[in-house]
């Protein structure tokens, strides 16, 4: 009943995934969610966010920001991060998740898409054909219809964490 929400992947945090193994695994482009997912709500790229495309780049990762947020937002958080980005993504409409690959020159089987919310990111995500990667919100403050969202979320992580303890 909840599978279509299910992540492919749950961490703790975007700044503990193995980047590198990812890497090795294959992958070349991901696309990142921005608010909870990269920095709290509304903050501007801090040193870790800046760090990590850094990183990232090195690696020899592409990557992209998709964001449901209006321009001047994704703008503000892009400034020094300086990577592909693109704003009122209508997530989780798959249209936008093509267009970052496009960008990125990467398709479904090499691009990894992480954020922090089940119906718009992982759902939109999944819908594209896109491994996803789904992190703990950074912090708890949020908009409202966001954490109307988040009771929602709960159930459904509850059976997917149940699932995982099946296997």
């Amino acid at each position: 009943m909840f599978k279509q929400f299910f992540p492919d992947d749950y961490q703790s945090s975007t700044y503990k995934i193995p980047f590198e193994q990812l890497y090795q695994d294959g992958y070349r482009g991901i696309i990142f969610d921005i608010d909870n997912t990269l920095v709290p709500h509304g903050a501007p790229a801090d040193k870790r966010a800046k760090e990590l495309f850094e990183m990232l780049r090195k690696i020899g990762f592409s990557s992209c920001l998709l964001s449901n947020n209006q321009e001047k937002r994704v703008n503000l958080f892009n400034k020094e991060i300086q990577t592909f980005a693109i704003y009122d993504a209508h997530k989780p409409s798959i249209k936008n998740y093509k267009k970052a690959m496009e960008l990125m020159g990467t398709n479904k089987n090499n691009t990894i898409f992480i954020g922090d919310q089940l119906f718009t990111d992982v759902w939109g995500a999944k819908r594209a054909g896109i491994r996803n990667i789904l992190v703990q919100p950074i912090h708890p403050k949020e908009e409202i219809q966001i954490v109307f969202k988040r009771y929602l979320e709960k159930i459904v992580l509850h059976f997917y964490k149940k699932q995982l303890k099946i296997r």
